[in-house]
């Protein structure tokens, strides 16, 4: 479920770009420091957006540096560091060590299973440091497991799991805020959820995967009745977003929220449409 949270960057300035680059880079240097080579593969940019809205949120002291790396080898490039950039590396290992063990139930992949045990000692580490909340988290996954393999076609209970799951990450620490931030999270988590289905709808069919929109997809309206959801859960998402008294990074956080999210989705929906319209030409 990941590479849902990104950038539109064709609708975002070079400066602006220059700096969520500089999140996601100080996401990727405090990775590699805490977990290594293994910890530093599961970068994506899902959570720099957890960075930058807390970052925005709390106004907390960043710190600005350059530095060379793999990818980049031959310049300096800046990165931006500040505390919620070692709470979203650890909440990264944690999504990365469910998205392995998930993977390994769907398709019995042992690369995944082998991945999973490496970021295993993270994730044990992981457990003592946050307690209640990784609690929480593990047993929202093991219900939403559970539901997965009884085939549980009801979409608003299942995507209600996982959107508990990133509400427990979005939600940084117990305060005035905790109430806009736990909703934002849980729709966002729904959001995700449900486009991870959309996306893979057919190929789920196909090899006999699970998937909630099982049911759904029977329906001459399946595409209407999903975008539907989809608007919905980003409505609600968006309304607890804009509560927030954020003025840092506000225009990156908006293209990722209004516009950034719906990339995968859309690139999708096309794709579709496309085949339908050359199959009925070739009918």
């Amino acid at each position: 479920m990941f590479g849902y949270i990104i950038i539109n960057k064709g609708d975002m300035k070079f400066k602006e770009f220059d700096i969520y680059q500089a999140y996601y880079c100080g996401l990727c240097k405090v990775l590699k420091e805490k977990y290594g080579l293994t910890g530093q593969m599961t970068l994506s940019y899902d959570m720099t957006f957890i960075i930058m809205l807390l970052s925005g949120l709390y106004e907390s002291e960043t710190e600005t540096d350059y530095c060379k790396c793999v990818a980049h080898p031959f310049e300096r490039h800046m990165t931006k560091i500040n505390e919620y950039t070692e709470y979203a590396a650890d909440m990264n290992i944690l999504l990365s060590y469910y998205k392995c063990k998930d993977d390994w139930m769907d398709n019995k992949k042992y690369g995944r299973l082998l991945y999973a045990q490496l970021l295993k000692k993270g994730y044990h580490h992981l457990e003592q440091k946050y307690g209640c909340k990784i609690r929480r988290i593990e047993a929202l996954m093991e219900q939403l497991t559970k539901k997965e393999i009884d085939g549980c076609t009801d979409v608003d209970e299942m995507s209600r799991l996982f959107g508990e799951v990133m509400a427990q990450i979005t939600v940084y620490k117990d305060d005035e805020w905790k109430e806009n931030l736990y909703k934002m999270g849980l729709y966002l988590g729904k959001f995700i959820y449900l486009c991870d289905a959309y996306e893979d709808i057919e190929k789920d069919l196909k090899e006999g995967n699970y998937n909630p929109f099982y049911e759904l997809y029977k329906y001459p309206d399946f595409e209407e009745q999903c975008r539907s959801i989809l608007v919905m859960m980003m409505s609600e998402c968006s309304r607890e977003f804009e509560k927030l008294p954020i003025l840092d990074h506000i225009e990156i956080l908006r293209n990722i929220i209004y516009s950034g999210v719906w990339y995968r989705y859309e690139k999708i929906h096309s794709e579709r449409e496309a085949k339908e319209k050359g199959q009925a030409q070739e009918q």
